[in-house]
């Protein structure tokens, strides 16, 4: 008589292959490397001038390196050159450009892209193609509507402005998210009993935020960073933004290079700022929808 006996063994768990990673290239960096040096050589070089005096530039020239470390240009253009003002000035018409943009771009997408609404698709497209228009054409006329509108020469011209050049963008951006958000999680709020407002805040801007923080990266350096509209509806220097007060530094300091250097350097650092404080956010916006 044969007796079987069973193994007391615990069956092993099948294992999972973990897929490798491709070796990323060594000569990706090396081609990167000069690349990159060459990218960051201008505001290296503004920024060894700017550190310079005045009469070391005069005496050795402009692409001497410096000798010593002066602070002459900062002082002065803050002090003379009024960059306190114009700084302030651009960062309130930023501030309140990038959230009204936002504001309205992000209940125009969550209307057009949840609700049947008639021509949406033409409204979408008619928004967007406002953006395709230069702005070379539009200056008197945006001048005299706000002239008439009695709101030229005033930081809320320049804001409203803004808002309108940008919110055909944005909104296109977020009309293509929302779009795609799954159907499964306001049917689910829906049978919860939470309205369109209620969806809309506590479902659709958590869910928007990378797409948000992205496009906030990307306003924050277009509105900063204007010239032309700012030279269109402003008049009184007091008022300008710091992009039209270093055009009218060029007039004053215009042999004073330090000055100029020091100037550009403080109008690049806020949204440097900006993109590197949101730029996890603005990547990830960037590739949202790129695995559907």
């Amino acid at each position: 008589m044969t007796t079987t006996t069973t193994s007391s063994r615990p069956a092993r768990a099948p294992q999972v292959r973990r897929r490798r990673r491709p070796a990323r290239s060594p000569w990706l960096h090396v081609a990167m490397v000069p690349l990159s040096l060459l990218w960051i050589s201008p505001i290296v070089f503004v920024g060894f001038v700017s550190i310079r005096s005045f009469d070391d530039i005069a005496a050795r020239g402009i692409g001497a390196l410096p000798t010593s470390i002066s602070f002459e240009g900062f002082i002065t253009a803050f002090e003379g050159g009024g960059l306190w003002r114009a700084l302030g000035n651009s960062i309130a018409v930023t501030a309140g450009g990038v959230f009204l943009s936002l504001a309205l771009s992000a209940v125009a997408a969550y209307a057009l892209s949840r609700f049947e609404i008639p021509l949406r698709k033409t409204i979408l497209l008619t928004m967007l193609a406002g953006n395709l228009l230069p702005p070379q054409i539009l200056l008197v006329p945006v001048s005299a509507i706000t002239d008439s509108l009695g709101i030229y020469d005033t930081l809320f011209a320049l804001t409203i402005v803004q808002v309108g050049f940008g919110i055909g963008f944005y909104t296109f951006v977020l009309y293509g998210f929302m779009r795609n958000l799954p159907d499964e999680v306001f049917e689910a709020a829906r049978i919860d009993g939470a309205g369109a407002g209620k969806i809309f805040w506590a479902i659709v801007l958590p869910l928007s935020r990378p797409s948000m923080a992205a496009l906030g990266a990307l306003s924050t350096t277009w509105i900063f960073n204007d010239l032309i509209w700012a030279m269109t509806v402003l008049r009184t220097e007091d008022k300008f933004p710091i992009t039209a007060q270093l055009l009218n530094m060029m007039g004053g300091f215009g042999s004073s290079w330090n000055v100029i250097a020091a100037g550009a350097l403080v109008a690049a650092i806020p949204t440097a700022v900006v993109f590197f404080i949101f730029q996890k956010q603005f990547v990830s916006g960037l590739l949202v929808g790129t695995d559907k």
